[in-house]
């Protein structure tokens, strides 16, 4: 889910991210291109986060040809880190889902692989 780049003092703005093929500049946008980025400190108004199925379709462009295991920086941007969408979906994988979420993942993983078999996530 993208996250607030306003802060979360009652009466701020909220500038939730906004998914996009490039990551803005941290400041005046809203767009990011990394799993879980917030918006810019000054940015428009949105205030609906956004989740993992915009993430593929605006972001990995659905097929995961881009921004994928690293985000592509936009004009005037930081450089990303290498590999910084990778470790973002796995952080979340791992850290914010519940325990219903983890089977519910490691269900369609199992079905990925062939002969795979269910395991519990921790």
């Amino acid at each position: 889910m993208t996250k607030n780049g306003h802060g979360s003092a009652p009466g701020t703005k909220t500038g939730h991210g906004v998914y996009k093929e490039q990551t803005g500049n941290g400041t005046s946008s809203n767009h990011t291109s990394i799993c879980g980025g917030k918006g810019g400190s000054s940015g428009s108004d949105n205030s609906s986060p956004q989740y993992l199925k915009e993430f593929v379709k605006e972001t990995l462009k659905g097929n995961g040809s881009k921004n994928w295991p690293t985000s592509t920086k936009g004009e005037s941007a930081a450089e990303p880190k290498q590999n910084d969408n990778a470790e973002a979906v796995a952080k979340d994988l791992v850290q914010e889902l519940n325990t219903e979420e983890k089977t519910i993942v490691a269900g369609l993983l199992a079905k990925t692989i062939e002969g795979g078999e269910v395991v519990e996530m921790r």
